[in-house]
């Protein structure tokens, strides 16, 4: 799962040369006597540093619990349809929109706009008020300004907001995971990139090393600004070409492996050694994501030049899993999900929504009472798989906004509307996988 000071008592350990991983074991008892997965321990032996643990860690499941701020950073027409619209720009991505304002200055106003109203300070007390205590928050290659071509459309002057953001996540006490979710050229052909390419252009020498700049920016900021002390992963790409999109693309398996073979290994070089050149100690430094092996872009583990303080993202949507149209079937099958494989990993991604076709059938309709105790049933369910077989979860995504309108995308209004429990550890006694 992360946490980036899995190191932080290796030297405490009795015998161990390598990174401890929370969750791995319910208790370590160091030389001292002093139990290392035991917070207020920690804190009394004067050994927790900043980004060890998010402050609930010490659920009784030990798990990460958090929720993506989606929409925020890079928008994403279909979770927030008002947003472009507002702007009176195309609202096919970032990019698009950028282009088609075709008034720099406007454009920066426009998103300066959505950067600082649409998630607040109040949010996160809100998350940590439901038990939460985690936030993974996508941001594109451009927030860093001076790797960004004259030929590419962007909004600017992301950078203070980000600050801002990620200081109300440490003011609150969770613990945050920055991904590189739109990268140079986009990584695929999705408007999650922040632009529309008709074929990735991600994986060359050129947009490699943009983003290793935009890697060790952040590292250095991560290592530097007080405000990031709660920053303990860094993700190297979110949702990369699979093996499986040659069908589409004939160069797909061609880049996961270029991306495999090169940029990850650089990559995480490039983060250590910024590390190196600001004297972290190895205790402090980041813990390095990538995408796990299920996603299907091979072993991301099979390069690096070492596995210290890796750890592994897995996104699992239900509502494409081919899963039988029936209720049952759904809870069935998320009961037994195992999201093992690659270690540690966690499940980054996932969704209350079911297959397009039923999903506002009477019978799945989340407004219906008559249906409500089935979301129950199935995001607990959800929740004891992911913290059962992985070490926790990050549901997509906090807030929607627009004509969207769905609990089941949507954390805030799903416990609105009684489909998510405000008490997590509530889901372990609904009887959802009995």
């Amino acid at each position: 799962m992360l946490l980036t000071q899995y190191a932080l008592f290796t030297s405490l350990l009795a015998a161990t040369s390598q990174a401890w991983l929370p969750g791995e074991h319910r208790q370590i008892i160091s030389r001292d006597g002093v139990d290392l997965f035991n917070r207020s321990s920690l804190h009394e032996a004067g050994l927790l540093r900043k980004r060890y643990l998010p402050d609930n860690y010490g659920n009784d499941k030990n798990a990460i619990r958090g929720v993506n701020l989606g929409s925020l950073f890079i928008v994403e027409d279909w979770l927030s349809d008002d947003v472009f619209k507002g702007f009176g720009c195309s609202n096919k991505s970032e990019f698009d929109c950028v282009l088609s304002i075709n008034d720099q200055d406007k454009a920066n106003r426009d998103f300066r706009g959505h950067w600082g109203s649409w998630i607040t300070k109040d949010d996160f007390t809100q998350m940590v008020s439901y038990g939460l205590n985690t936030v993974r928050i996508p941001v594109g290659y451009w927030f860093l300004e001076s790797i960004v071509d004259k030929s590419e459309h962007f909004p600017k002057g992301g950078e203070h907001y980000l600050d801002q953001v990620v200081g109300w996540a440490k003011d609150a006490g969770l613990y945050v995971i920055i991904v590189l979710h739109g990268a140079p050229g986009a990584q695929a052909t999705d408007a999650f990139t922040g632009q529309l390419n008709p074929t990735p252009g991600f994986y060359s020498t050129y947009n490699y090393d943009r983003a290793y700049q935009w890697l060790e920016w952040i590292t250095n900021k991560v290592h530097t600004n007080p405000v990031y002390s709660t920053v303990g992963t860094l993700e190297l790409v979110n949702e990369p070409e699979r093996n499986s999109d040659t069908a589409k693309y004939p160069d797909a398996k061609a880049n996961t492996d270029s991306m495999r073979q090169t940029y990850y290994p650089t990559a995480w070089s490039k983060i250590r050694a910024k590390e190196s050149s600001l004297n972290v100690p190895s205790d402090s430094q980041l813990s390095i994501m990538m995408m796990d092996q299920k996603w299907g872009s091979g072993d991301p583990k099979e390069y690096l030049p070492d596995l210290n303080l890796a750890a592994y993202d897995d996104h699992q949507y239900v509502k494409y899993a081919g899963v039988a149209e029936d209720k049952d079937a759904y809870l069935r099958f998320s009961c037994n999900d195992d999201r093992s494989g690659n270690w540690p990993v966690f499940v980054g991604e996932w969704s209350l929504s079911v297959a397009t076709d039923v999903e506002w059938t009477d019978e799945w309709n989340p407004n219906r009472d008559e249906n409500k105790d089935f979301y129950r049933k199935w995001w607990a369910a959800q929740v004891i798989s992911y913290e059962k077989t992985a070490q926790g979860w990050v549901f997509w995504t906090w807030k929607t906004s627009g004509s969207l309108n769905d609990p089941r995308w949507d954390y805030k209004m799903g416990v609105a509307a009684g489909l998510i429990g405000t008490n997590i550890d509530s889901a372990y006694s609904m009887g959802a996988c009995s």
